[in-house]
């Protein structure tokens, strides 16, 4: 088939399009901008990159059919062009679910934070254990060269998101993967340009709980609360406690940074292990991807090489520079708790260190301003914070109070940064987004400006 999708340089739509590709189908695709890495990895694929920007002529000639990824509303153009001329069109969940997920086993990673990194680990375990899985990340994967594969084995692993599926299909994404393995990190409110209140995304939650089959697994973060009311509505698949809860698989940190530790399971113990990731948060990831990879039929005792070699995710405090006796990092962060996370995670791996705080409201929930006292509190580890207003509809330096330093352009956050950063320091860029369309520019002026900087 000649398969066009429409914001295919999405993190999951350029994953779609690499598994459509392994299958063999030919494939173009449209977006307003390309970026990097998953611009390189489309091309890596074969896949046909239209002129940046959405027009009639990228359907000519008409494709077999055309995927619509959630960023697309009416009145695009391109779009309006598929609907006019009554061309085939879908989704791409729907898609993935009919032609690739449902001849697999599919392992769906689910839960407001961590969901990336538990996918990654997973797939990465899998197939360190020779399962050639398939796997569809919503990032970059440090140690497989692309963020999806086909693989060749029973197994697909899949970050399932909750977000709408597309302008015609208003149904959370993981609806349509019918996985047989699910993982439930964690669950906290998010989303509010979809969800009115945590209630409503436990309810979309226990719809995926209630469709599991009753020969598959359930892998829960015992020791959150809004996951125990959803599986309290009920469910016939069987479920594995992580962290807390009848014989649950739980990790203990040896040192501050959480970068050693040992996880305790039902049938014994692993470690002491050592890994190139830190925080309590990853070492919930942890317990979460090697429980169900046991579910998947692999021997824990198997997996502890594996772990202690992954090397985690773009943007999951990725390093992207340092020199001169400073560290710059980059993070997704972008919900209270998983700043806090990240923050508390870099002030224990060094308590007196200066740790400097770079902050872009980027998500629907941010621009809403919906978090209120939350959010100032989890920026409590750092010892200075600049954040960066994008034109917010609510006062962002009254919320975060005043150790806040507010501006306008990037690139103002630039030349501060040049003036306050010395020897020791580290910083820490926090957005799942790219501060104006500069990100990369950012951390290459701050590279050069670094002695002797260098970029990982």
């Amino acid at each position: 088939m000649r398969i066009h999708i429409l914001g295919i340089c999405g993190t999951f739509m350029a994953g779609v399009a690499q598994v459509a590709v392994a299958l063999g189908h030919e494939v173009s695709g449209s977006d307003r901008q390309y970026v990097p890495p998953m611009s390189d990895q489309l091309e890596g694929a074969g896949v046909r990159l239209c002129p940046a920007g959405y027009r009639t002529e990228n359907l000519d000639p008409a494709p077999d059919l055309v995927l619509v990824g959630n960023a697309l509303i009416r009145g695009n153009p391109e779009l309006e062009a598929v609907l006019d001329r009554r061309l085939s069109y879908e989704s791409a969940p729907a898609w993935l679910g009919q032609t690739v997920l449902r001849s697999r086993r599919v392992i769906a990673v689910a839960g407001t934070h961590g969901k990336t990194t538990t996918s990654a680990l997973l797939a990465y375990l899998l197939d360190q254990a020779g399962a050639d899985p398939g796997f569809l990340v919503g990032g970059v994967p440090l140690d497989f060269p692309v963020s999806a594969r086909l693989g060749h084995g029973r197994w697909f692993v899949i970050e399932a998101d909750e977000y709408d599926t597309a302008f015609f299909d208003r149904r959370p994404k993981f609806l349509h993967y019918r996985p047989w393995i699910t993982v439930l990190n964690n669950l906290e409110y998010d989303h509010a340009d979809l969800y009115p209140d945590l209630a409503s995304l436990e309810t979309v939650f226990h719809e995926l709980v209630r469709s599991l089959p009753a020969a598959g697994r359930i892998i829960v973060n015992g020791a959150d609360p809004a996951l125990a009311r959803v599986l309290a509505r009920g469910t016939r698949t069987p479920v594995t406690h992580c962290l807390a809860g009848p014989g649950a698989w739980r990790a203990q940190a040896l040192d501050e940074a959480a970068s050693r530790f040992r996880v305790i399971h039902p049938d014994g113990e692993l470690g002491p292990l050592c890994w190139n990731l830190r925080g309590t948060h990853n070492l919930s990831n942890a317990v979460a991807a090697l429980a169900a990879a046991w579910a998947a039929g692999v021997d824990p005792t198997r997996l502890a090489p594996a772990l202690e070699h992954f090397r985690g995710v773009r943007r999951r405090l990725e390093v992207v520079a340092e020199g001169g006796g400073v560290r710059i990092y980059d993070d997704f962060a972008h919900h209270p708790t998983a700043i806090a996370a990240t923050l508390g995670a870099l002030r224990a791996e060094d308590p007196s260190g200066r740790l400097i705080t770079v902050f872009e409201p980027r998500s629907n929930s941010m621009k809403r301003g919906v978090y209120g006292a939350t959010l100032a509190a989890a920026f409590r580890p750092t010892d200075i914070l600049y954040a960066y207003d994008p034109g917010l509809d609510w006062k962002i330096g009254d919320v975060l109070g005043p150790k806040a330093r507010v501006f306008c352009e990037p690139r103002e956050i630039l030349a501060a940064l040049k003036d306050e950063v010395r020897v020791g320091d580290r910083v820490v860029f926090l957005s799942n987004g790219d501060f104006a369309g500069l990100r990369d520019r950012l951390f290459s002026e701050l590279r050069a400006f670094l002695p002797n900087g260098v970029s990982h």
